[in-house]
């Protein structure tokens, strides 16, 4: 057949199974052996990984010939190849395999000699090629399974590949590798400091040093405590640690006092030997444990041992830059931060500015300045570029080196990311390009960390042969570990759950980061003048800063090899003109990103882009999407919140089989979901809001469609159950089975003006029992009571609102759990009592044994109750003797807003602990509490912070009006 022979590939189905890719994508990239390149998607082949994104396995951790055992499943899968496929797959896996071996040495080697790096070069540039020729494979393979067709795939792609892959192969033997699994050599450090190169840790020292000498009265069966000064590497960690094993006031306050520099490898022995010689029985030491990297327990377990032998009081101070390593050992944990600006300049000059002539400093000062600010408050970093500016001697070297990019600096490479490379090295190699990746975030960016795992994702970093993990929670461990590595920082935490959601590079970080991968990952500034500058047609993930007047570049057309484009602040809707080009021209990307610019269309050829995993369209202008998108059956993120003006979604969503995030907060014109999207239940993951169309909409979803959906996480609003006229399609919906959802909102919005069945509706939503957070809107019921939702021993949050017709509230104290409670817009409850706490029985008695009611209850919140006017409870029975009944006993903050007929409070608040309550627009509340006898008032006397009307009378347990009566 030549050169330009095509493998033909018929999708068999058995019959009745036209779709069963669609249930089953995972199986779909299985079946056609996707080689794994380090970028790309699915499970994916790791024989051969060609580099990894700057960050490649070592061979010892792949396994055996993978690419050939996948060509074996494509027969078990019923998918039947040209024969001369097979081959030339099995060639392409012999040459890889030859190739990877020697991966390692070239790493290192690239740094130092050029030719070793344009080699490495050649082999990233196939392999990327590669990716995408087998992505293209894979993907043609899956849109045959769910057209239930016959296509053509073109053999000589693979052909060409191998032709290329075997002038690399050869020209590797010219450079003479060696296959090595060494691991990187460490710098070893002794107790001996420079004082006078120290600027700015005189606070930090002395916490450590007040942590030393310290009375510790929480030893527990052993005599030492452990301190850990953790940072990123060239913080200065050792250099506190040098300083406080120096201190005068140290020196006198041990016996023994010893240095240890640990590094890795792990030597136990050496270790041992050290600290057995150097501290005798019974003697009170000071021993520290310097760069300390290995986080195995069981290997630290023997050493600490050894040490049980020292007086009271003795201490360990360990410095290392993994937080892990601090919860392994346990102790006390000291974050060692950046110095301050004046410090790092201070460090900064006294290098530079050595033995200059003062007149000739003042000159360069302003220069100097700038300089130094690169450093972002690296002690490490100020010392290197302090060195080199030495040796600088006029402004126009000076403004050289301000202007360069520090990663393009020799004496950066040289001296300070060697310190970074080590913490690089001992990451996991699938970690390590995930690393790298971040390059493509401009300095001092806000990292969202689900966002970075979601390009992650679409990039193929998170996939794995065979694996049958959620990606998602492989992207979290990854974050977690670089975090713990310190190469983030500034993190934005979750109120409640303490998980990061948010992060900074360092600066500094952010330059190795730019260092690793050079022109692959690349930041273009468009301002109307440096356009010309950047030559990005080799670049493979590039971001845009656009200043609203310039016009946008559009020679990033040419940039053909790009697998990420994302576009940032594009406020002069140049995008829209260039996009349909953009469409047709970069058909290798991955990752597409518009958040937040002007367009108000997407061109019909963003179907052509077969590669796309992620496309954010957040905060745009869109009104509808393009029918093509429903061609693209890799896309795993499609995010489209905010997006108010978006009114429709494309009616082929279904074909989407490996849609995993479908975000669609905000999209206010949006009022009905299409059919399609039920058929999604293997792939998706997300589903912000679920809109359930009208009964003669037939194109739209019905709650029924929810069925399969049953891998949906977080949290799911369903919209539009006023439109639900049959009980039984709200059962089919079987919310019970989707156990991974944490939160739920039922909203009874709908077109139906007279509904009788919400009670019945609702009866039929029951929830996983495991559900914690339950929001009910615009019920139309008497009461709000289904018999599931005293059930919940997990319901964490609860919220009720706009349920205008309710009279009766559930007996919500019996929920074990509860810890939040808000009622809003109730305007038909006129009554709060014993019926709420749940103190009485299904007969109508009350409870007889003692009881705790609202047992975890913290935050309660009444707001525009407008016909409420009787809160009461009781404290025991009366005339039965004394029960023991507890209420609210965890209550921190009550709020009551807007409850104008509400006059007094229940007396079992007295009885509670809340830190706060705020009441407003409650004239008569107001008047009973602070205005009429003593008896309302001693009710709530003892909460120390109490605002009225946005004023406080209480703060902080004393009155702010005095005058006023009580």
């Amino acid at each position: 057949m030549g050169l330009r022979s095509k493998a033909i590939v018929e999708a068999k189905t058995a019959h009745g199974e036209q779709n069963s890719w669609a249930r089953q994508p995972q199986a779909a990239g299985l079946a056609v052996g996707h080689l794994q390149t380090g970028i790309g998607h699915g499970p994916r082949v790791q024989a051969g990984v060609v580099l990894q994104f700057a960050g490649w396995a070592s061979p010892s951790s792949r396994g055996r010939g993978q690419l050939a055992i996948m060509v074996d499943r494509e027969m078990q899968a019923e998918v039947r190849l040209f024969r001369g496929a097979k081959k030339e797959v099995e060639k392409l896996t012999s040459t890889l395999r030859s190739i990877e071996a020697v991966l390692n040495d070239a790493e290192k080697r690239q740094v130092k000699e050029e030719g070793v790096k344009d080699w490495v070069d050649k082999l990233k540039d196939i392999s990327y090629d590669m990716d995408d020729v087998m992505d293209e494979w894979r993907t043609t393979i899956l849109k045959a399974q769910i057209s239930n067709s016959q296509v053509e795939f073109e053999l000589y792609k693979i052909k060409y590949l191998n032709e290329r892959l075997d002038v690399i192969a050869r020209e590797k033997d010219l450079y003479m590798f060696h296959v090595s699994n060494e691991e990187p050599e460490r710098p070893r450090t002794t107790s001996i400091v420079d004082v006078s190169e120290v600027c700015g840790r005189d606070e930090d020292k002395d916490i450590v040093v007040g942590h030393l000498l310290m009375n510790e009265t929480r030893q527990v069966n052993r005599n030492f405590h452990i301190i850990c000064i953790a940072g990123m590497g060239g913080i200065g960690k050792t250099t506190l640690a040098q300083l406080a094993f120096n201190d005068d006031n140290v020196k006198a306050c041990f016996d023994v006092r010893v240095w240890v520099c640990v590094s890795d490898p792990f030597d136990e022995v050496r270790i041992a030997k050290a600290i057995i010689e150097s501290i005798n029985k019974g003697k009170k030491f000071f021993l520290v444990l310097d760069d300390v990297w290995n986080e195995d327990f069981l290997k630290w377990e023997p050493l600490r041992n050894t040490l049980r032998f020292g007086a009271p009081g003795s201490r360990v101070l360990v410095t290392t830059r993994n937080e892990r390593v601090v919860k392994m050992m346990g102790g006390t944990c000291i974050p060692l931060g950046k110095l301050s600006e004046e410090d790092c300049w201070s460090l900064f000059s006294q290098i530079a500015f050595s033995e200059r002539d003062p007149e000739e400093c003042r000159r360069l000062e302003d220069l100097g300045r700038e300089i130094s600010h690169k450093c972002n408050g690296l002690p490490l970093a100020a010392k290197t570029l302090g060195s080199l500016m030495r040796l600088k001697q006029t402004r126009e070297d000076w403004q050289y080196i301000l202007d360069s990019e520090i990663w393009t600096l020799e004496e950066v490479e040289t001296s300070l990311f060697p310190h970074l490379l080590l913490s690089y090295y001992d990451l996991p190699s699938s970690v390590r390009r995930c690393f790298s990746y971040c390059a493509v975030f401009p300095k001092d960016h806000k990292i969202a960390k689900h966002e970075l795992i979601k390009l992650w994702m679409a990039q193929g970093f998170l996939s794995a042969s065979g694996s049958t993990r959620e990606m998602e929670l492989t992207g979290r461990e990854y974050f977690e570990n670089l975090a713990t590595h310190s190469f983030f920082q500034d993190f934005e935490k979750d109120k409640v759950d303490g998980s990061i959601q948010k992060c900074k590079m360092h600066d500094i970080v952010h330059d190795f980061a730019q260092f690793l991968t050079k022109n692959e990952c690349m930041i273009m500034e468009v301002n109307g003048v440096n356009e010309g500058r950047m030559d990005c047609r080799k670049a493979r993930h590039l971001t845009i800063l656009v200043a609203a007047p310039a016009p946008f570049p559009v020679s990033i057309c040419n940039a053909e090899q790009l697998r990420t484009l994302s576009i940032r602040h594009d406020d002069n809707r140049g995008i829209a003109s260039v996009l349909p080009v953009l469409c047709r021209q970069l058909t290798c990307l991955r990752a597409l990103n518009l958040r937040n610019s002007l367009i108000e269309e997407l061109p019909e050829d963003v179907g052509k882009l077969v590669h796309l995993r992620y496309l954010n369209l957040c905060n745009t202008n869109l009104k509808e999407l393009p029918e093509t998108v429903s061609n693209l059956c890799n896309l795993q993120t499609l995010n489209l919140a905010g997006c108010q003006c978006l009114q429709k979604l494309p009616q082929g969503i279904g074909k989407l089989v490996n849609l995993r995030h479908l975000e669609i907060d905000w999209t206010l014109s949006l009022h009905v979901l299409p059919k399609g999207i039920g058929r999604l239940g293997r792939s998706l993951r997300t589903l912000s809001r679920f809109l359930i169309g009208a009964r003669d909409v037939s194109e739209a979803c019905k709650i029924e469609d929810l069925k399969n959906l049953n891998y949906l996480r977080k949290k799911l609003c369903i919209e539009g159950l006023g439109n639900v006229a049959d009980v039984g399609e709200a059962e089919r919906a079987q919310l019970k089975y989707k156990r991974h959802l944490h939160g739920l909102e039922l909203c009874f919005s709908g077109q139906q003006v007279e509904r009788r069945i919400d009670e019945d509706v609702l009866e039929a939503l029951q929830p996983h029992s495991d559900i914690e957070n339950i929001s009910i809107f615009y019920h139309m019921g008497s009461t709000i009571c289904p018999s599931w939702m005293m059930l919940l021993g997990r319901l964490r949050k609860l919220s009720l609102k706009n349920c205008e017709n309710c009279q009766l509230l559930p007996p919500l104290g019996k929920l074990k759990s509860l810890e939040s409670l808000g009622l809003f817009h109730m305007s038909s409850v006129q009554k709060v009592g014993l019926e709420f706490l749940g103190l009485e029985t299904d007969n109508g008695g009350l409870v007889s044994s003692p009881v705790i009611l609202f047992p975890h209850l913290k935050e309660l919140i009444f707001v525009n109750m407008s016909n409420w006017e009787t809160w009461d409870g009781i404290i025991t029975r009366r005339g039965e003797g004394d029960v023991d009944i507890r209420i609210m006993p965890c209550l921190r903050y009550l709020h009551i807003n807007d409850c104008p007929k509400l006059m007094v409070l229940p007396r079992y608040l007295q009885t509670t602990q809340p830190q706060k309550l705020t009441i407003s627009g409650c004239t008569f509340l107001k008047q009973h509490v602070l205005e009429g006898a003593g008896e309302n008032w001693d009710k709530i006397s003892h909460i120390p912070n109490i605002k009225f009307d946005d004023i406080y009378v209480q703060k902080d347990s004393h009155r702010v009006n005095a005058a006023d009566p009580i």
